[in-house]
């Protein structure tokens, strides 16, 4: 059973990280139109808005996808200088505390998403959005990465996988 649930979550991961990945197609298509737009002499409103929004979607959305793939800056100085039963130690300590800040920061991205559609709250660019819209996929990519450091706590207490 745990088997399944570890190949589902990996393919949330990579299911992420290609949503991810379409987030930035779009920064470039609105930065492209934005710019064709200058030349041909007319104006589309909020595509620099918009094209932060995707931004800030696919950097979110990246996270979990890269940490799955490790892809993201590990500085194992001292684990590659550490014995065995230290390195597990500190592979476990490390990967709590990234637990525990990347709780902390899907807890409170998701409080400001709910804040955000009590208040119907807008964007302050031209083109008045609501800003739960993009916050959406911010506050999901933030919990989707708290499950990845998650579920590689548990693989490694489990020792199915090193980090």
């Amino acid at each position: 059973m745990f088997y399944k649930i570890d190949n589902y979550l990996k393919n949330i991961y990579k299911l992420s990280g290609y949503i991810a990945a379409i987030f930035l197609i779009f920064v470039a298509l609105f930065i492209l139109t934005g710019i064709a737009s200058r030349i041909f002499g007319f104006y589309i409103r909020g595509l620099a808005e918009y094209s932060g929004y995707c931004m800030a979607s696919s950097s979110f959305l990246a996270l979990a996808y890269t940490f799955g793939e490790k892809g993201h800056i590990r500085i194992t100085l001292f684990l590659e200088k550490a014995n065995k039963s230290i390195k597990r130690l500190l592979e476990l300590w490390c990967l709590s505390v990234a637990t525990f800040f990347s709780a902390f920061l899907s807890f409170y991205f998701i409080k400001m998403l709910i804040i955000s559609i009590d208040f119907k709250e807008r964007s302050e660019g031209a083109d008045e959005i609501y800003i739960w819209i993009p916050q959406t996929t911010v506050a999901l990519g933030a919990t989707i990465f708290f499950v990845c450091i998650l579920h590689n706590l548990i693989l490694l207490i489990l020792k199915r996988e090193n980090i």
